[in-house]
């Protein structure tokens, strides 16, 4: 799937994989490398007491040097789970014939490397497409 599939603030994740397995019954979802938006990062940084420098894409670049991706969780920059699939309703022009029934996550884990969580994802989508 092109887009991520579960979390709040997915959409400001760079790091996303979202894999419909088992005949479309389970959507394994990860996400991670999350980067609020410039109100956001203003705020945290100022919190944090980091002066940030430059303007636009240079100021963001200085978050991630000085900052670096915040936390998806509680200790964790990554996050994997697994739900319960279903058709979508009217999926013509929609890129995916499959969304998430609902939020209850059966399985789930925390990383703090992308290769991690990569191999995380795949492994639950091996596990859960038997």
């Amino acid at each position: 799937m092109p887009h991520p599939a579960h979390y709040a603030s997915s959409m400001d994740c760079r790091f996303h994989l979202a894999t419909c397995v088992g005949d479309g019954k389970f959507i394994i979802s990860t996400v991670g490398e999350y980067l609020p938006d410039g109100h956001l990062r203003e705020q945290i940084a100022a919190s944090r007491g980091i002066e940030l420098q430059g303007k636009g894409n240079y100021r963001r670049a200085d978050y991630l040097n000085q900052v670096g991706w915040e936390e998806v969780a509680c200790g964790r920059k990554y996050e994997t789970y697994v739900f319960r699939a279903q058709k979508q309703t009217n999926p013509e022009g929609l890129c995916c014939p499959y969304e998430v029934a609902n939020h209850i996550e059966l399985e789930g884990t925390g990383y703090n490397d992308p290769a991690e969580a990569y191999r995380g994802h795949m492994k639950l989508c091996k596990d859960w497409d038997k």
